[in-house]
């Protein structure tokens, strides 16, 4: 029998499931690059779609610029444009931002099927994203 001064208390924990609530977003006129608003009021939408509004303003924010958004917030893959990489890297880096990008979002568990093509000072990115509420094809 050992005796020590301290004893080890180990308290219970409690664990407790983690259910994220219905996710809620702004809707987005695409091509206006403008939320939808009806009778004065921004329109929300919920679910995939809320997920959906919220990659594509994710993919095309860039990471850094704006001081409204959190550091997490955002793309770094414009940062490719003009550097002197092989398409190979190029192409290996852009798949790590899109999925970085998308990854901090937690209703978001999965990238795939990334493709993402360079011209000129141009950049596409297409994917398909697994969310809690199903998958969502993406091209921005």
């Amino acid at each position: 029998m050992s005796t020590t001064l301290f004893p080890s208390i180990q308290p219970q924990i409690e664990e407790t499931p983690t259910e994220l609530e219905l996710y809620k977003e702004v809707k987005w006129d695409f091509e206006k690059n403008i939320p939808v608003y009806q009778n004065g009021s921004p329109v929300i939408v919920t679910g995939k779609e809320a997920v959906f509004v919220w990659a594509w303003k994710a993919l095309t924010t860039p990471r850094y610029r704006y001081e409204i958004y959190t550091w997490d917030f955002g793309c770094e893959i414009e940062s490719l444009i003009g550097q002197v990489f092989t398409d190979e890297l190029k192409q290996s880096e852009a798949t790590r931002y899109v999925q970085e990008c998308l990854l901090i979002n937690p209703y978001i568990t999965g990238v795939l099927d990334v493709n993402v093509t360079f011209s000129d000072e141009i950049i596409k990115i297409s994917c398909t994203i697994e969310t809690i509420y199903g998958e969502v094809d993406i091209n921005v």
